[in-house]
């Protein structure tokens, strides 16, 4: 994705799921007008879910998500059926597609009432309309799906013969969920004209050639603000706070050089993360704050979950595999053991962990942020961030909360 484009987890999510030729890829083909996924009689072409960013009107940007086939057999044939399904909890929009041919079957009406039990809005689209009558359309539905054909669930489409995919683009584009709350990452915190500092260290995990996307974000919604942003190194901070006219609004840090910054930042002017602000954008920092308390109660041969949204190459002083087990070691002086996890894996089982520490989640949409949280707090496991956990560890977290006029003993769970 080009540095101008509209980040994965800002955009809607609509999941594709079905069985195997129900004719899912088809259907993305009829949607984008483009030969995006690849089309065939065979059974099972689709082997693992297949994330396409776009632009898909009337909506906007999307990401179209090509899942595996319902029907699929086999050892593989069940774990790639177990990850469609892992694909609702980052689903926006579901669409479920059903060979009419055929009408509904039992994958399709299982993973049905998952959807429902998710509450994530859908449609049933029935393909391949091209060969029924309208009078056989409305009995395959009825016979096995109810509500009945006046239903506002469902829509009979041909993706070969384009048949009603201008209707389907407007169904899905009615089905977006209505947020009237204003988030934003930071733009309500300053206000025009304001300076704001941010602090990123340049090392060998830096992308080379770019920032990464928090950074991107922040400095686009101070934009948004009319805000004025100065990027630094930690190694400039101090000389560049020297030489401003005025003192900034506002410091943002990230997350690994959070007691660096703190050590220069002078205590009158506030002093925040990367990490820190997105939890907020989200709705997940009061939860993550609670965390982070939890490091206190951690004890010999606890485990702890490390867990980031994103893939990356691991450089030798990574924050994520080396940093934060070194420092949690440090705080705690407890022989403790951690446990990795990257990108679109997150363990279904969180039993033996007893906290779990996020990345800042900014490739990772609303929903499946929610959903990993929903997962900790049901196998009764805390869950923090880096920054926030960061921050706690360094003394600094009340601080570092100062700028949202709260403080930790103050936010409710």
């Amino acid at each position: 994705m080009s540095m101008n484009s509209t980040p994965s987890s800002e955009r809607v999510h609509i999941g594709i799921f079905g069985r195997r030729n129900a004719g899912k890829s088809s259907i993305i083909n009829a949607l984008t007008g483009q030969e995006l996924a690849i089309v065939s009689d065979r059974k099972g072409t689709t082997t693992d879910p297949v994330l396409k960013a776009m632009e898909l009107l009337p909506l906007g940007p999307v990401v179209l998500i090509d899942t595996p086939g319902l029907d699929d057999t086999g050892e593989l044939g069940t774990l790639r059926v177990q990850k469609a399904y892992q694909i609702l909890n980052k689903t926006d929009i579901a669409l479920l597609i059903v060979d009419g041919t055929v009408g509904m079957t039992e994958d399709d009406t299982n993973i049905l009432e998952k959807i429902k039990e998710k509450k994530i809005p859908y449609l049933i689209v029935f393909n391949k309309s091209d060969l029924m009558s309208a009078g056989s359309q409305a009995h395959t539905y009825t016979k096995s799906a109810d509500p009945g054909p006046g239903s506002k669930e469902f829509l009979w489409v041909s993706a070969s013969a384009k048949t009603h995919i201008h209707e389907l683009k407007e169904r899905i584009a009615r089905l977006v969920p209505s947020d009237d709350a204003q988030r934003y990452i930071v733009r309500d915190l300053v206000s025009p004209l304001d300076l704001v500092v941010l602090v990123v260290p340049i090392d060998k995990a830096a992308p080379k050639g770019r920032l990464i996307l928090p950074q991107q974000q922040t400095i686009r919604d101070l934009l948004e603000a009319g805000a004025v942003s100065v990027v630094v190194r930690e190694t400039e901070l101090e000389e560049t706070l020297g030489k401003l006219g005025n003192p900034p609004a506002l410091v943002i840090t990230d997350s690994q050089v959070f007691k660096t910054a703190a050590k220069i930042v002078p205590e009158d002017i506030p002093l925040t993360s990367f990490s820190i602000l997105f939890a907020r954008y989200k709705g997940n920092l009061d939860h993550l704050v609670k965390g982070a308390r939890f490091i206190d109660s951690l004890k010999d041969g606890d485990t702890i979950l490390i867990s980031e949204g994103c893939t990356h190459h691991r450089q030798c002083d990574d924050i994520g595999t080396v940093k934060l087990p070194g420092w949690l070691k440090a705080f705690t002086g407890k022989a403790l053991n951690f446990a990795f996890t990257s990108g679109i894996d997150f363990p279904l089982e969180l039993d033996r962990y007893r906290l779990i520490i996020h990345c800042g989640g900014c490739t990772l949409n609303e929903r499946e942020m929610k959903y990993r949280m929903k997962c900790a707090g049901d196998a009764g496991v805390p869950m923090t961030n880096y920054g926030t956990a960061i921050a706690y560890m360094n003394g600094i977290l009340k601080r570092s909360l100062e700028i949202f006029q709260i403080e930790p003993a103050n936010i409710s769970y």
